[in-house]
């Protein structure tokens, strides 16, 4: 489990694919701490770490994965965004986010407002049925605030931190993202249908949710 809070921008060193598997090299400076079997996300992708040797981590991005995210477009020298797994002991800065991409979207517009800068982003339905107002989303494994929601799109904020600590910054108009919905807004949904089928402002009122 992820915070969604981006710890530093990796390199991939090495990318060997074949077919719809990947075997990537990914140079942090926090591999020398990593341990054999531990979970870093990768743009997002909760990845397992199976080597580790002079500042690179080595993992595998599986079949499903490679279909299922934007890790298919890596190629060598690609900047990602990388975070360890959340400890216990630590602040939580973000949301709770599995590392379990839902799709990809796509950058539709990027507009500068004041200090900070408007993204727009495409949003498939298995994605945008969990989106709200002000709710958590994770964009390429980074947890921003969802500022609005225009039918199956919808934009962020990106202050200059976001910017310059996360690819983000470096995202242009067309290019993918990885996309992970609130886990918590998955649960409710899934309660709410299993008591009785769909979703009424009446039931999440009862519920406390409305």
């Amino acid at each position: 489990m992820f915070t969604g809070i981006v710890e530093e921008i990796g390199t991939v060193e090495g990318i060997n694919q074949s077919g719809e598997s990947i075997l990537l090299q990914i140079k942090a400076s926090f591999a020398p701490d990593l341990k054999l079997g531990e979970s870093v996300a990768v743009n997002g992708t909760c990845l397992t770490v199976e080597a580790n040797e002079a500042g690179v981590f080595q993992a595998q991005v599986m079949p499903q994965t490679f279909r299922y995210t934007n890790l298919r477009l890596l190629q060598k020298g690609s900047r990602v965004n990388l975070e360890r797994a959340l400890r216990l002991d630590s602040r939580f800065g973000g949301h709770l986010v599995l590392g379990h991409v839902d799709g990809v979207g796509k950058v539709l517009r990027i507009s500068p407002q004041g200090n900070a800068v408007i993204f727009w982003f495409s949003a498939s339905w298995d994605v945008a049925q969990y989106l709200i107002p002000k709710g958590s989303i994770a964009v390429d494994g980074t947890s921003l605030t969802v500022a609005e929601i225009r039918g199956d799109s919808f934009a962020v904020s990106l202050i200059p931190h976001t910017r310059s600590a996360t690819i983000l910054g470096e995202r242009k108009v067309g290019e993918l993202v990885n996309l992970e919905a609130d886990m918590l807004g998955k649960y409710v949904k899934k309660y709410m249908e299993q008591e009785e089928p769909g979703l009424s402002k009446d039931k999440l009122a009862r519920f406390g949710f409305a």
